[in-house]
C-alpha cells in the first residue's frame, strides 16, 4: 500500500505516520505546514500549506511521480488559538475572521486536498480517502449547542465527503471517503478542553492512531460516505 498522511507533524498524523510505517506500508509521503522531521524507512517527507493551493498543487505531483496513492488522510484541524480563536459559549461571540479562519483548515482544505488528490488515486483496486472529522459534525447528535464555528465546519466537511462517496462511485466502485471522529485525544488542539473527561476516555496519539488505522483497515465501499468513531461506530449525521 502507498500512503499520504496531511498534517504529519500533529499529534494524530505523527502517530499515523508511525503506526503505517509499523504496518510494513509500501511508501508513505508525509506531509505538514513545516517539512515533517522525519528518517523512518519508506517516507518521503514534505511541506503542504492547507491554506495555499498551489503547495497542495506541488505535494499532489511529488506524489503522483511514484504512482497511485490507495490512501489519503487529512489529519489537520484547528478549534482554538490561543485568544484569538475559542470556541463560541454563545451566538453573540461569533465573528466574521474566527469563521473563516476555522473553515479555512477544517472545511475548504481538506476539499481542496480531495481536489487534487482523488484524482490520482486507483481506478480500479480499493482507494481510501479519510478526514478526521468530530462527533461534534453531527446535526442530529447535537443537544447543547455552542462551538458555532467548529460544529459548523465539521458538518460541512462531513457533507463533502458524502459527495465525494457519490461522485467516485461511479468512477471506482472500490472507492471509500470517510468522516473519522478520532476520539478526544490529548493532543495541543484537545489540552485546553480536556478538564472533565475521564482519563479512560482521553486517548494518546499513538492510541487514536491505531484505533482509526484498524477502522480503516475493515472500511468497504457499502460504508463510503459516513462518518465513524475510533471504534467503528456509525456517528449520525
Amino acid at each position: 500500500m502507498r500512503a499520504v498522511i496531511i498534517g504529519a507533524t500533529g499529534g494524530i498524523g505523527g502517530a499515523l505516520t508511525d503506526g503505517l510505517v509499523a504496518r510494513g506500508v509500501e511508501q508513505l509521503y508525509a506531509f505538514g505546514r513545516s517539512k515533517p522531521n522525519n528518517t523512518l524507512p519508506r517516507v518521503e517527507t514534505g511541506q503542504l500549506d492547507l491554506t495555499d493551493e498551489d503547495s497542495i498543487i506541488q505535494a499532489t505531483e511529488q506524489v503522483e511521480k511514484t504512482g497511485a496513492p490507495d490512501l489519503v488522510i487529512v489529519a489537520s484541524g484547528i478549534l482554538s488559538d490561543g485568544a484569538a480563536l475559542k470556541p463560541e459559549k454563545s451566538l453573540r461571540q461569533q465573528n466574521r475572521a474566527a469563521f473563516e479562519q476555522v473553515f479555512a483548515i477544517n472545511t475548504i482544505g481538506p476539499a481542496l486536498i480531495a481536489k487534487h488528490f482523488i484524482p490520482i488515486m486507483p481506478r480500479k483496486r480499493r482507494a481510501v480517502f479519510a478526514v478526521l472529522s468530530a462527533r461534534v459534525g453531527s446535526i442530529s447528535d447535537n443537544r447543547i449547542g455552542g462551538w458555532h464555528a467548529y460544529r459548523a465546519s465539521k458538518a460541512a466537511l462531513n457533507m463533502l465527503i458524502q459527495n465525494y462517496a457519490i461522485e467516485q462511485a461511479r468512477r471506482n466502485d472500490q472507492f471509500i471517503a470517510v468522516s473519522l471522529h478520532p476520539g478526544t485525544v490529548d493532543t495541543g488542539l484537545s489540552e485546553p478542553f480536556q478538564s472533565g473527561v475521564p482519563k479512560d476516555k482521553l486517548f494518546s496519539a499513538e492510541t487514536s492512531a491505531t484505533y482509526l488505522l484498524s477502522v480503516i483497515e475493515q472500511l468497504q465501499p457499502n460504508q463510503s460516505g459516513k462518518a465513524y468513531d475510533w471504534a467503528g461506530k456509525l456517528i449520525p449525521a
